[in-house]
Protein backbone atom coordinates (compact mmCIF):
# COMPACT_ATOMS: atom_id res chain seq x y z
CA UNK A 1 0.00 0.00 0.00
CA UNK A 2 1.56 3.39 -1.37
CA UNK A 3 2.27 6.13 0.91
CA UNK A 4 -1.03 9.17 0.89
CA UNK A 5 0.53 11.41 3.50
CA UNK A 6 4.14 12.19 5.34
CA UNK A 7 3.81 13.86 8.61
CA UNK A 8 6.89 15.78 9.80
CA UNK A 9 7.82 16.51 13.25
CA UNK A 10 10.29 19.24 14.33
CA UNK A 11 11.86 18.51 17.75
CA UNK A 12 12.63 21.80 19.94
CA UNK A 13 11.54 23.37 22.97
CA UNK A 14 8.65 25.91 23.64
CA UNK A 15 8.95 29.63 24.40
CA UNK A 16 10.85 32.59 23.89
CA UNK A 17 13.60 31.83 25.64
CA UNK A 18 14.41 28.69 23.62
CA UNK A 19 13.40 28.93 20.10
CA UNK A 20 16.41 30.21 18.96
CA UNK A 21 18.69 27.76 20.74
CA UNK A 22 21.03 24.55 19.16
CA UNK A 23 18.36 22.17 20.69
CA UNK A 24 15.34 23.32 18.80
CA UNK A 25 17.34 22.95 15.31
CA UNK A 26 14.39 20.16 14.23
CA UNK A 27 12.17 23.60 14.18
CA UNK A 28 14.48 25.61 13.01
CA UNK A 29 14.96 23.51 9.73
CA UNK A 30 11.72 22.32 9.48
CA UNK A 31 10.85 26.09 9.44
CA UNK A 32 13.05 26.69 6.86
CA UNK A 33 11.95 24.10 4.60
CA UNK A 34 8.65 25.61 5.19
CA UNK A 35 9.58 28.41 3.38
CA UNK A 36 11.62 26.90 0.54
CA UNK A 37 8.02 25.27 -0.35
CA UNK A 38 6.08 28.47 -0.03
CA UNK A 39 4.34 27.99 -3.23
CA UNK A 40 3.11 24.50 -2.15
CA UNK A 41 3.49 24.21 1.60
CA UNK A 42 0.76 26.64 3.88
CA UNK A 43 2.29 29.16 6.37
CA UNK A 44 2.56 27.61 9.81
CA UNK A 45 -0.42 28.46 12.03
CA UNK A 46 -1.38 27.27 15.72
CA UNK A 47 -4.04 24.85 15.45
CA UNK A 48 -4.60 21.43 17.93
CA UNK A 49 -2.76 18.64 17.40
CA UNK A 50 -2.10 16.05 20.35
CA UNK A 51 -4.53 18.17 22.21
CA UNK A 52 -1.75 21.02 22.33
CA UNK A 53 -2.22 24.20 20.82
CA UNK A 54 0.87 23.54 17.75
CA UNK A 55 2.55 25.03 15.39
CA UNK A 56 1.11 23.07 12.01
CA UNK A 57 1.52 23.96 8.60
CA UNK A 58 -0.93 21.12 6.94
CA UNK A 59 -0.53 21.23 2.78
CA UNK A 60 -2.19 18.81 0.66
CA UNK A 61 0.46 16.09 1.14
CA UNK A 62 3.03 16.73 3.99
CA UNK A 63 1.44 18.16 7.88
CA UNK A 64 4.56 19.82 9.13
CA UNK A 65 3.68 20.35 13.10
CA UNK A 66 6.66 21.76 15.23
CA UNK A 67 6.38 19.89 18.50
CA UNK A 68 5.02 22.59 21.75
CA UNK A 69 6.32 20.42 23.84
CA UNK A 70 9.65 20.62 26.58
CA UNK A 71 12.31 18.03 24.84
CA UNK A 72 12.02 15.50 27.52
CA UNK A 73 8.15 15.09 27.37
CA UNK A 74 7.54 14.88 23.94
CA UNK A 75 6.43 11.43 23.61
CA UNK A 76 2.60 11.56 25.30
CA UNK A 77 2.00 14.83 22.72
CA UNK A 78 3.70 12.75 19.45
CA UNK A 79 2.02 9.47 20.12
CA UNK A 80 -1.90 11.71 20.15
CA UNK A 81 -1.04 13.43 17.29
CA UNK A 82 0.20 10.47 15.72
CA UNK A 83 -2.78 8.49 16.07
CA UNK A 84 -5.04 11.76 15.71
CA UNK A 85 -3.52 12.08 12.11
CA UNK A 86 -4.41 8.76 11.46
CA UNK A 87 -8.14 9.01 12.23
CA UNK A 88 -8.67 12.64 11.22
CA UNK A 89 -7.37 11.20 7.39
CA UNK A 90 -8.56 8.07 7.44
CA UNK A 91 -5.04 6.06 6.90
CA UNK A 92 -4.38 3.32 7.54
CA UNK A 93 -0.58 2.84 9.31
CA UNK A 94 1.03 2.29 6.23
CA UNK A 95 -0.40 4.87 4.64
CA UNK A 96 1.11 7.24 6.33
CA UNK A 97 4.69 7.89 6.06
CA UNK A 98 6.25 9.48 9.75
CA UNK A 99 9.47 11.33 9.91
CA UNK A 100 10.88 12.97 12.97
CA UNK A 101 13.30 15.74 12.55
CA UNK A 102 16.12 16.39 15.24
CA UNK A 103 18.93 17.96 16.62
CA UNK A 104 22.48 16.12 16.19
CA UNK A 105 25.40 16.64 18.48
CA UNK A 106 27.49 14.03 16.55
CA UNK A 107 27.74 16.18 13.24
CA UNK A 108 28.98 19.52 11.94
CA UNK A 109 26.57 22.19 11.89
CA UNK A 110 23.48 21.93 9.02
CA UNK A 111 24.52 18.56 7.69
CA UNK A 112 21.46 16.17 7.24
CA UNK A 113 21.54 12.62 8.04
CA UNK A 114 18.80 10.24 7.52
CA UNK A 115 18.28 7.56 10.49
CA UNK A 116 16.80 4.60 10.66
CA UNK A 117 13.69 4.83 13.26
CA UNK A 118 14.97 2.26 15.59
CA UNK A 119 19.12 3.30 15.79
CA UNK A 120 20.15 4.31 18.84
CA UNK A 121 19.29 7.79 20.47
CA UNK A 122 22.43 8.22 21.64
CA UNK A 123 20.98 10.04 25.32
CA UNK A 124 18.93 12.60 22.87
CA UNK A 125 15.75 13.10 25.36
CA UNK A 126 13.22 13.92 22.74
CA UNK A 127 13.82 10.87 21.00
CA UNK A 128 13.77 9.03 24.33
CA UNK A 129 10.31 9.94 25.02
CA UNK A 130 9.17 9.07 21.59
CA UNK A 131 9.91 6.22 21.73
CA UNK A 132 8.94 5.66 25.22
CA UNK A 133 5.49 6.45 24.46
CA UNK A 134 4.84 5.24 20.75
CA UNK A 135 6.04 2.00 19.33
CA UNK A 136 6.16 1.78 15.47
CA UNK A 137 3.74 -0.18 13.82
CA UNK A 138 5.73 -2.11 11.69
CA UNK A 139 3.20 -1.46 8.95
CA UNK A 140 4.30 2.44 8.84
CA UNK A 141 6.93 3.87 7.28
CA UNK A 142 9.23 5.20 9.70
CA UNK A 143 12.22 7.60 9.74
CA UNK A 144 14.50 10.22 11.58
CA UNK A 145 16.69 12.88 10.24
CA UNK A 146 19.06 14.45 12.42
CA UNK A 147 20.50 17.75 11.75
CA UNK A 148 23.78 18.61 12.84
CA UNK A 149 24.78 21.35 15.13
CA UNK A 150 28.23 20.28 16.42
CA UNK A 151 29.60 19.71 19.53
CA UNK A 152 31.47 21.74 22.12
CA UNK A 153 35.26 20.66 22.84
CA UNK A 154 34.43 19.79 26.91
CA UNK A 155 32.19 16.80 26.72
CA UNK A 156 31.18 16.54 29.94
CA UNK A 157 27.45 16.61 30.56
CA UNK A 158 26.95 20.02 32.13
CA UNK A 159 28.87 21.58 28.92
CA UNK A 160 26.69 19.73 26.52
CA UNK A 161 23.85 20.68 28.55
CA UNK A 162 24.76 24.28 28.29
CA UNK A 163 25.55 24.25 24.71
CA UNK A 164 22.63 22.72 23.40
CA UNK A 165 20.71 25.30 25.37
CA UNK A 166 22.65 28.26 24.29
CA UNK A 167 21.38 30.74 21.38
CA UNK A 168 22.23 30.25 18.39
CA UNK A 169 24.55 32.90 16.55
CA UNK A 170 23.22 34.92 13.61
CA UNK A 171 25.78 33.09 11.31
CA UNK A 172 25.34 29.87 12.39
CA UNK A 173 21.61 30.31 12.12
CA UNK A 174 21.89 31.76 8.66
CA UNK A 175 23.85 27.80 7.74
CA UNK A 176 21.07 26.07 9.55
CA UNK A 177 18.36 27.38 7.54
CA UNK A 178 20.31 26.96 4.38
CA UNK A 179 21.96 23.68 4.40
CA UNK A 180 19.03 22.16 6.90
CA UNK A 181 16.37 23.36 5.14
CA UNK A 182 17.64 22.20 1.51
CA UNK A 183 19.21 18.67 3.05
CA UNK A 184 15.96 18.13 4.68
CA UNK A 185 14.06 18.30 1.38
CA UNK A 186 16.44 16.40 -0.28
CA UNK A 187 15.81 13.59 3.05
CA UNK A 188 12.44 13.68 2.39
CA UNK A 189 12.34 13.20 -1.18
CA UNK A 190 15.00 10.08 -0.38
CA UNK A 191 12.61 8.35 1.99
CA UNK A 192 9.24 8.77 -0.56
CA UNK A 193 11.53 6.89 -3.39
CA UNK A 194 12.29 4.09 -0.69
CA UNK A 195 8.90 4.03 0.53
CA UNK A 196 7.23 3.88 -2.82
CA UNK A 197 9.70 1.08 -3.89
CA UNK A 198 9.53 -0.96 -1.11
Amino acid sequence: MSVRRILVVGLGNPGEAYRNTYHSAGNIVLNALRNQMADTQPSFKVARHGKKSTEASIGSKYSFLQSPCVMNVTGTWFARAYREHLIDNGLSPAELGVVLVHDDLEEELGVVKIRDWARSHRGHNGIKSVNASLKADPEGKWARVSIGIGRPVERERASVSDYVLSKIPRHARGILEEKGGAGLLAALMDLERKWEAS
